[in-house]
């Protein structure tokens, strides 16, 4: 099975980079159809988070698939490889398995065990699937990462306490403040990051919650939802002189916060501090708004050392977690091997028939006229004989196809047979005999 994964992460690379490789979510099919049409790969995901951009990818060439993907996100987002090059990393293989594994259980997040991001794996597969990206090894894939993903969450205890971006966001707010009682906040943006955030700060007895969103309709239920006030996106500027948190979470691809806007606001609050937290990608807060007197901004690679004090506590059920991830590959790759194996052994039936079935008809025709009876006989006695020799052979590729040599085996049966090796050889043996 070619399956790559090629991307960048909050380990790889900083926000600039990333936002710059961002995929908005409604417009995923475009490029989705592109990698498939233009850029010869045969299944396709592409997974566009704050803290990472991934395409993963079933491919007929490894090296080559690995390539194209980084001329697509080259070409596609307009910049040099050579300016990408060294923030991207790719996974082929049973480590490609591995990291989807590891990334839709949170153990690859920023804030690990985190859970948002198994929501994310799973929209992202859906695009895949609507957009017909996403064929027999995708989809029994992505349904294995959410197995291992509800797996990890049910036998170790690395998702039990509320820790996401969002939650570090209000911690690092508590950090600068002290007590955020009587304090009032605006969400600018009614997304679940907002939503979490929104859960974590009436916790901390916020005095009041100001929402704002494109479609105000939403605005006014989520402030229905966290007892707050709904302002309509154009207004929002006005209402942040009585607000002391910002945390800004949209999907505007340019700043809508910028240090003008602040300069203003805050000689209206006699400059008295602000906090602005931005956890968007594309970033939504100039971060020259820091350079304004008494207000700081925070974007989401910032919050890495407010979360940094929980990765301990959650190191030794990583470890459990691993295990499992470990233990779910092997499951996998059985039936993986298993596309090679089953077509392998149909192609050596079919091999040895055809031997047969030409060795009988030269006797047949040596032996001159043969009753039906006769006949019958030959054939019965041939095929025992066919299968009888096989038998063992089929016995030990099936099981040693479940190990890691398994792919010398059936290469090896291929090699000395002269058995078809393309996979589409294999699939039409497949499809001959069913």
């Amino acid at each position: 099975m070619n399956l790559i994964i090629v991307g960048l992460n909050h380990k790889t690379s900083p926000i600039e980079i990333r936002e710059k490789l961002s995929f908005p979510h409604d417009a995923i099919g475009a490029p989705l159809k592109s990698l498939t049409h233009h850029y010869g790969l045969t299944e396709c995901v592409i997974l566009s988070t704050c803290n990472r951009v991934e395409v993963l990818a079933i491919t007929n060439d490894m090296e080559k698939g690995v390539w194209q993907i980084k001329r697509f996100l080259s070409e596609h987002h307009n910049i040099p490889l050579e300016d990408l090059d060294d923030h991207l990393y790719s996974h082929c293989g049973e480590e490609a398995v591995k990291h989807l594994f590891r990334v839709s259980a949170g153990l690859d997040s920023m804030v690990m065990g985190e859970p948002q991001i198994l929501g994310q794996v799973k929209d992202s597969f859906s695009c895949a699937v609507e957009h017909n990206t996403a064929g027999v090894i995708v989809n029994k894939l992505y349904h294995k990462a959410f197995q291992v993903a509800k797996r990890i969450r049910t036998e170790t205890r690395i998702g039990t306490s509320a820790v996401s971006i969002s939650f570090a966001a209000v911690e690092l707010a508590k950090k600068i403040f002290g007590d955020l009682s009587g304090k009032a906040v605006m969400l600018v943006g009614a997304g679940e990051m907002a939503e979490l955030a929104a859960k974590h700060l009436l916790s901390c007895s916020i005095r009041e919650i100001f929402v704002a969103n494109r479609t105000y309709e939403k605005a006014i239920e989520f402030a229905k939802g966290c007892g707050g006030t709904a302002v309509m996106f154009r207004e929002f500027p006005h209402f942040l002189k009585n607000v002391d948190i910002v945390i800004a979470s949209t999907a505007a691809p340019n700043f809508i916060i910028r240090p003008d806007m602040v300069q203003e606001v805050m000689r209206e609050r006699k400059y008295r501090p602000m906090f602005f937290i931005d956890i968007s990608v594309p970033r939504n807060i100039d971060p020259l708004v820091n350079d304004v007197d008494n207000a700081y901004v925070y974007d989401v690679d910032d919050l890495q050392g407010v979360v940094a004090a929980n990765l301990q506590e959650r190191a030794k059920e990583a470890r459990l977690a691993e295990d499992i991830v470990e233990e779910e590959i092997e499951k996998f790759y059985r039936w993986i091997k298993s596309l090679d194996v089953v077509p392998t052994i149909i192609a050596l039936r079919r091999f040895c028939d055809g031997v047969r079935k030409a060795e009988v008809d030269k006797a047949v025709s040596a032996m001159g006229n043969l009753s039906d009876k006769d006949r019958k006989v030959l054939e019965a006695m041939t095929s025992a004989i066919v299968n009888k020799i096989l038998h063992n052979p089929v016995t030990h590729i099936k099981k040693e196809a479940n190990k890691i040599e398994g792919d010398l085996y059936i290469e090896t049966i291929r090699t000395l047979f002269d058995l078809p090796a393309d996979e589409d050889a294999m699939k039409k043996a497949n499809g001959d005999e069913e």
